[in-house]
């Protein structure tokens, strides 16, 4: 049987989730090819895969070097025409996969899809990483139908339409090999968290789309590598942040917008300290001088950018304002309350 699609999960001791989540991959997944990209795990779960599900083909890499080096990887063997960045730590439902691949065959310039992504802890609501869609603001925060920092709406169905948006989520984001190919893959030095929307917006520079499906669903249990608390996750978050906006803001915009982000990074910094939550204060510094740190690299990927993109970000995607402003001094917790 010929194949379209490689569902490729990347694994990094991560046992206890296989085990929970897989089953339902290889359930609702007859169409695919399924693959395990393993980082050097230690705690027995290729092994277990092995034994539990022969038909799982798998590919083991030399050491953990996080979520993007992971991917780049291991998505080398895959000879599909699309390959299904999904984490270790999501269910699928029945029928999930055709309505991604419809979407991907309607046309070719269409690079990546998302399905709607619900909370494995309550599924009546959205999930933070991805919910059904992600955007961007103005200063590159980004956020979702259904998700806006950290308030997750209940699902209604007010979000049932498929439409272009700016960014797929890397929790279960079907792509086009030949379009991943073509970028190099996922930018290695972002290690993980926001990769796939900095992936995102050099496809839209490249005159690609990228769409939701709401008609796939699946269920997110998210932090299933870091907790929501992490001072690491917010120190990935925090660095990669700012280097999204950095270098891919590739005209003389970006002379007031970083300026901005700084600021903005400053009050959430004093936010944590406030809150008691020195570790997370502390983190937001970090991610400063990592950034710093590694501007003349950044600076070179920004020049290349400007040389490589020719196609501007539709700006429909991209919401105009502050994004802190309106949810914290406008109120507005609800994508609908954008009205963008």
């Amino acid at each position: 049987m010929d194949f379209k699609t490689t569902v490729a999960i990347l694994n990094w001791n991560g046992l206890h989730h296989l085990k929970t989540y897989l089953p339902s991959v290889i359930q609702f997944s007859k169409e695919a090819v399924i693959l395990l990209i393993d980082n050097a795990s230690t705690d027995g779960s290729v092994d277990w895969v092995k034994h539990q599900y022969p038909e799982v083909q798998i590919k083991i890499n030399p050491s953990n070097k996080g979520f993007t080096i992971g991917y780049n990887l291991g998505l080398q063997v895959v000879k599909t025409k699309y390959a299904i960045l999904l984490n270790s730590d999501v269910e699928v439902s029945e029928g999930w996969l055709a309505p991604l691949e419809n979407r991907m065959e309607r046309d070719e310039m269409v690079a990546a899809c998302q399905p709607k992504v619900l909370s494995y802890k309550d599924k009546t609501k959205f999930e933070y990483a991805g919910s059904s869609g992600g955007f961007i603001d103005v200063l590159g925060y980004p956020f979702c139908r259904g998700r806006i920092f950290e308030e997750c709406e209940t699902d209604l169905k007010q979000y049932e339409k498929a439409v272009p948006i700016f960014w797929a989520t890397g929790a279960c984001m079907m792509i086009r090999m030949s379009a991943f190919n073509e970028e190099n893959g996922l930018e290695e030095h972002f290690f993980a968290h926001m990769e796939e929307i900095d992936l995102c917006w050099r496809w839209h520079h490249r005159g690609y789309q990228i769409w939701v499906e709401p008609d796939s669903v699946v269920y997110h249990l998210g932090g299933g590598t870091l907790q929501e608390s992490s001072p690491r996750k917010t120190f990935l978050n925090f660095r990669n942040g700012l280097t999204l906006l950095y270098i891919n803001t590739i005209d003389a915009s970006i002379f007031w917008k970083l300026p901005s982000r700084l600021i903005l990074d400053g009050v959430a910094g004093a936010w944590f300290l406030l809150k008691g939550q020195g570790a997370s204060c502390l983190a937001v510094v970090k991610a400063h001088f990592s950034f710093y740190g590694k501007l003349a690299y950044w600076s070179k990927k920004r020049r290349e950018n400007q040389v490589k993109f020719k196609t501007p970000v539709p700006q429909n995607l991209v919401y105009p304002k502050s994004l802190v402003f309106s949810f914290f001094g406008l109120g507005k917790k609800k994508f609908s309350d954008l009205n963008f």
